[in-house]
């Protein structure tokens, strides 16, 4: 497996996230999912991506069963907080109060099992905490040994920039895909560039859309969330479908498959770029591996983009309340 920089940290250039296969994309199979990890790790993927949101607390707890017993430099873990999910309405918030830092951290070594985290994120930032007193807080679970590197998730370049001020930033997750381009237009991956950050691009597949195996609403299950995202509904839907298809007919004409060209797409963009995709089958997992070594030369990046160039999807990524948490 090739490996790539997120500051000075060193990853498989794909990683894998794990969030579906315990929320948000309809049933679980924690059998098939422990295994797809598992292959994941043999096929030399080092890095996984997980959140005490997802579940919430079960995903933590499922990839560190994922990882016991392992030699703990044998992979690198990364897990995010600040995104409360409370079952009522009101108990839902972005938190990242340094009082929450600290007692975050401590909830995730539990569940996963280990004595450290490689890459601690923070979900969302929080506009009621200055993001200089987040990371502070962050950078002395550094000090304390509990995290090794400390990243942000859906951050405007501006506090990027001011985060990085007061402690090494080493990453930004942010969505990132041929039908999600906003950190090109909004200066997040300039910003990466110039000081030297990585970036962890989740949902480099669309949220599946790209593999043009979703053809209609009804092929998602049910208590899948995507039945209610914008980008899947009404006229949009086939709207995107449109776009799906000349990705489809770029893909044949390569005779590799639409998910792998949208991998190698994504990672001919910039070096510092590692796509995260989710998968819980190994099938897909095995698919998706395949696009590392898939080398798109100028020209067919060109074709690929003029196929699918920025802000042609349709539809907000997310639901409007949603969306009001991203880019702050």
């Amino acid at each position: 497996m090739n490996t790539r920089k997120l500051g000075s940290l060193t990853v498989s250039a794909l990683g894998l996230g794990c969030m579906g296969m315990s929320d948000f994309y309809g049933g679980r199979d924690d059998a098939e999912s422990l295994a797809t990890i598992d292959r994941a790790l043999e096929l030399g993927v080092t890095l996984l991506d997980t959140a005490d949101a997802y579940g919430p607390y079960t995903n933590e707890e499922l990839v560190g069963r994922a990882l016991a017993g392992r030699r703990r430099d044998s992979f690198v873990l990364a897990t995010k907080f600040g995104m409360v999910r409370g079952k009522r309405p009101e108990d839902r918030r972005i938190d990242g109060s340094p009082a929450h830092v600290n007692h975050s951290i401590d909830g995730s070594l539990k569940r996963l099992g280990v004595d450290h985290v490689d890459l601690y994120q923070l979900h969302r930032v929080d506009p009621s905490t200055p993001i200089e007193e987040t990371v502070g807080a962050m950078a002395a679970l550094v000090k304390a040994g509990k995290v090794r590197h400390i990243g942000l998730s859906e951050v405007s370049a501006g506090t990027l920039r001011r985060a990085h001020s007061v402690t090494p930033i080493t990453s930004v997750q942010s969505e990132y895909s041929l039908w999600t381009r906003d950190p090109e237009v909004d200066g997040v991956l300039e910003a990466c560039q110039e000081l030297g950050i990585g970036f962890l691009a989740y949902s480099p597949l669309g949220r599946g859309f790209l593999t043009g195996q979703i053809k209609k609403l009804e092929d998602f299950e049910e208590g899948d969330y995507r039945r209610f995202s914008p980008r899947f509904q009404g006229e949009n839907f086939q709207k995107n479908l449109d776009l799906v298809a000349q990705i489809q007919e770029l893909a044949e004409e390569r005779r590799v498959a639409p998910a792998q060209l949208a991998l190698a797409w994504a990672m001919a963009k910039s070096s510092h770029v590692v796509p995260i995709p989710g998968t819980k089958r190994r099938k897909y997992l095995e698919e998706n591996l395949k696009a590392v070594e898939l080398n798109l030369n100028a020209t067919e990046i060109a074709n690929i983009e003029a196929a699918f160039p920025i802000g042609a999807a349709v539809g907000m990524r997310y639901p409007e309340p949603t969306m009001s948490g991203v880019g702050r």
